[in-house]
């Protein structure tokens, strides 16, 4: 299989015609919160899939779960929240900055104390609001 950066493009623009005009009623009635019960249908089959390590599945269950997380992102577009990008944008700089031992240069010396950085990081990550003041 190959990556392909326009995949995610092609995914968001499906989801974008569906919930259009003359899309399709079900997912442009979908809100935020009508999406929660099939959270928790996607999740319980990719665990169930993971457990039996049936790869095919996991395949299809991660695809599920992620046209979930694109609807709720094209969902807040519309009302002016945020958007996918922003989405990726804020999971890549707090991938980075939870792991100053791989991107910042910083030496470590066990587990045990990355485990406890990760804590302290992101206990500081609560105390401040990053979404709005991480953005660049």
């Amino acid at each position: 299989m190959t990556q392909n950066n326009s995949n995610i493009l092609d995914l968001i623009a499906t989801i974008q015609t569906l919930r259009s005009e003359k899309g399709c009623p079900w997912d442009k009635r979908q809100t935020t919160e009508s999406l929660l019960k099939y959270f928790h249908e996607e999740f319980a089959e990719l665990m169930d899939a993971i457990k039996n390590q049936d790869y095919p599945n996991i395949c299809e269950e991660s695809g599920d779960l992620l046209y979930l997380l694109v609807m709720i992102s094209e969902i807040s577009r519309e009302s002016g929240q945020f958007q996918f990008s922003d989405v990726i944008h804020y999971v890549n700089q707090k991938l980075i900055r939870r792991h100053p031992h791989v991107f910042g240069g910083q030496s470590w010396e066990s587990e045990e104390q990355l485990a406890k950085q990760w804590q302290q990081i992101k206990a500081d990550e609560k105390k401040k609001n990053l979404f709005d003041t991480d953005r660049s």
